[in-house]
């Protein structure tokens, strides 16, 4: 054994606390980087936004690049992060910590401000057209177990029922899985009359008075009930009434003739009565929701615009903040000596997230333009010229790894005048044709949805025949697996249950 003094030479990755942050924030939708941004001007005393706290007009904009520094000023300040690259190694932080942040700030206050929007699109709508709620189920069922006769045990009880419903409207009381992999066992109408200190068969009468509230069916067990209870309050005869109770799986098989042997009637009739049945309502629920499908809206990052005969990407800024550094509170805090090194390193924190948040900005147009480009046909004619495009063929024409284009397309989303979607809706992998260049999956699918939308309603098409029509009328090639594959993508029966019967 020795002591001796040996020279190596190694190359390795320092994720930099910079480069970390603007990998997290480049992931992050609109909604999301509001709630980042939101929590950094709770931590940091010194980052400010235009919306809270508005910026006099003579102080600079704090957002602008570190070109607008002093060369003495920019050490550890100049850097540029990216997201996508190899950043070579920052300066030792505590070079970074010499920065004379008051003379910073000083030079900060004597730049031109710049504007505080980038202008392009109308006001938000009020608040107030966004405060309508919808009326649940659960709610209207509720309203009239309040208006009703029952006692205050049937009361709750029913309200128990109501607390098991499923989003059909049905009873369910099977148990449900932990996370720990275990399950909770199941209930029976006895274990809630119990809970509810009801006697069992009171329990039984109180839920077919439930079952007749408006809608009508609700609070039954399974189908079969469900059926059964509409059709004995809406008079159906003694035929209907036992296809409902014994012949359900035949309907849906549309086995008339089995219906037909074991009830003693004739098909007809069994047509008839099965026309009847169709009237029925099998999902009680459907007309209530527990989310306003209207208030669902999907903010947009990107806005894809026709201006003359070229298409025109800008970014969506609409309640997104502008955020500045607060120099007079700065100023003040630096001449106590015990907070500068504080203030220090919330000034340094404030000048990354900013420049961060313009990186993501210019990454995310920077991306989007590359897709128009590539997609110019989709933007021009619909979906159904939507290109094979992959992320190495993005991220080769832009310059990126294909991780940041993953990253940048991810629950992102783009309003277009095709409609609302998905920067990664545009990556389709690519089928191929026989005489002319290859289509994209995405376009396949539409071409089977509009065979299937033409169809002969009593004669529906069956996968292989799609796959003739296919590549007879587009030359599009593809195997009838494929085709089953993208019609159950797209929700689509098969042709044995799409076939109207009458």
């Amino acid at each position: 054994m020795e002591i001796k003094q040996q020279l190596k030479l190694s190359q390795h990755l320092v994720m930099t606390p910079q480069l970390q942050q603007a990998i997290r924030l480049l992931q992050l939708n609109q909604l999301e980087l509001r709630d980042e941004i939101n929590h950094e001007l709770e931590n940091n005393p010194v980052l400010a936004d235009d919306l809270t706290d508005p910026k006099p007009r003579n102080e600079g904009d704090a957002d602008g690049p570190a070109r607008d520094l002093p060369p003495e000023e920019r050490i550890g300040m100049t850097e540029r992060v990216e997201a996508d690259t190899n950043i070579p190694d920052r300066l030792q932080e505590k070079q970074a910590a010499e920065v004379d942040w008051e003379q910073f700030l000083e030079n900060r206050s004597q730049q031109q401000a710049l504007p505080t929007s980038r202008g392009g699109f109308e006001e938000l709508p009020p608040i107030e057209q966004n405060l309508t709620k919808l009326e649940s189920l659960q709610d209207h069922l509720l309203w009239q177990i309040q208006n009703s006769d029952f006692t205050d045990t049937e009361r709750q009880f029913a309200e128990l029922v109501i607390g098991n419903l499923d989003d059909r409207g049905l009873l369910d009381l099977k148990g449900i899985d932990r996370g720990d992999g275990t399950r909770t066992p199941d209930l029976s109408l006895e274990d809630l009359a119990k809970e509810a200190e009801l006697n069992p068969e009171d329990a039984e009468e109180v839920l077919k008075i439930m079952q007749q509230l408006d809608p009508v069916g609700t609070c039954c067990r399974d189908l079969r009930e469900c059926l059964h209870v509409q059709a004995e309050l809406y008079g159906y005869d003694d035929t209907e009434m036992a296809i409902i109770d014994r012949h359900l799986h035949n309907v849906e098989k549309r086995n008339w003739g089995a219906i037909a042997r074991d009830l003693k009637v004739l098909p007809e009739e069994v047509i008839e009565a099965a026309k009847q049945i169709q009237k029925l309502e099998s999902r009680p629920a459907r007309n209530f929701t527990t989310t306003d499908e209207k208030s669902i809206a999907i903010t947009p990052d990107v806005y894809v615009q026709r201006d003359s005969e070229r298409w025109v990407v800008v970014d969506n800024d609409k309640g997104l903040q502008r955020l500045y550094i607060n120099e007079g509170l700065a100023k003040r805090l630096l001449k106590d000596p015990q907070a500068k090194d504080f203030i220090g390193e919330k000034l340094r924190n404030a000048q990354w997230l900013i420049r961060a948040i313009e990186q993501r900005r210019k990454t995310i147009i920077r991306v989007t333009e590359c897709i128009v480009d590539k997609q110019r046909d989709f933007f021009e004619k619909g979906v159904a010229f939507l290109k094979p495009m992959i992320l190495r063929d993005v991220a080769e024409t832009v310059g990126m790894h294909e991780s940041t284009i993953s990253r940048v397309t991810t629950n992102k989303y783009v309003h277009t005048p095709q409609g609302i979607f998905e920067l990664k809706y545009f990556f389709n992998s690519a089928i191929r044709r026989t005489a002319d260049e290859d289509i994209a999956s995405e376009a396949v699918k539409q071409a089977i949805k509009r065979l299937i939308d033409n169809e002969d309603k009593e004669n529906p098409l069956s996968d292989q025949a799609i796959v003739e029509l296919l590549e007879r009328n587009e030359g599009i090639q593809i195997a009838r697996r494929t085709v089953a594959k993208y019609r159950e993508v797209l929700g689509i029966l098969a042709s044995s249950k799409r076939k109207k019967m009458f």
